[in-house]
């Protein structure tokens, strides 16, 4: 068979493939609440290590020599103010706010994360990824992100956080005035940063 053949043959059967595959996702809605499917998961994953330039995935971070604990305080304090919300404390991404994402937040404790560059994780945070719920943040005229380099830090101590890291983070979480008002009449402060179990950066 020619090679023109062939490939008509290919487009064909992805065009027909590609069909199938909206109808369905028609007939069952596009509700945020359903997990993507496999293929849908590696195209997207595909897509993305695609959209990050070489440069950027072979970018080191300048502070891999300078995690004191002093920095790696105040990165997990950043964390707990502006990613806990969507990602959890720990990283496992077991919030209310990213339950409700399509898709939802990785587990960054796991490989699919941890496996990234630095370089990779640096990109993402300062860029977003289109079509999920990771906005881009940090300044972007500024050459240099300090802020986001020690997130890259923090990101890859996550699967070695300790109980009582997630729980200090959890006084450094963003609060409601809801959640304002049970600290005055119970002192107890309620996380945000963790979904219980039964039920931003600048």
């Amino acid at each position: 068979m020619k090679m023109w053949k062939t490939g008509l043959l290919l487009l064909l059967v992805m065009m027909i493939g590609a069909l199938v595959y909206g109808i369905r996702v028609i007939r069952r809605g596009f509700s945020t609440r359903e997990a993507p499917s496999a293929l849908e998961t590696y195209v997207a994953r595909t897509i993305r290590d695609l959209s990050i330039p070489r440069d950027a995935k072979q970018e080191e971070n300048p502070w891999i020599g300078s995690a004191t604990p002093a920095v790696m305080a105040d990165a997990r304090a950043h964390w707990a103010d502006h990613c806990a919300t969507c990602h959890a404390n720990d990283g496992s991404g077991n919030t209310e706010m990213g339950d409700g994402l399509y898709p939802k937040p990785p587990d960054m404790r796991l490989p699919a994360t941890q496996n990234l560059t630095d370089g990779e994780l640096y990109y993402i945070i300062r860029n977003g990824v289109r079509l999920t719920g990771m906005p881009a943040w940090g300044d972007p005229h500024l050459d240099q992100d300090d802020e986001s380099w020690q997130l890259v830090l923090f990101i890859r101590h996550l699967p070695k956080m300790t109980a009582e890291e997630a729980k200090e983070m959890e006084k450094l979480n963003p609060k409601s005035q809801m959640d304002d008002l049970e600290i005055e009449t119970s002192g107890e402060i309620k996380s945000t940063g963790q979904k219980p179990e039964n039920h931003q950066h600048q």
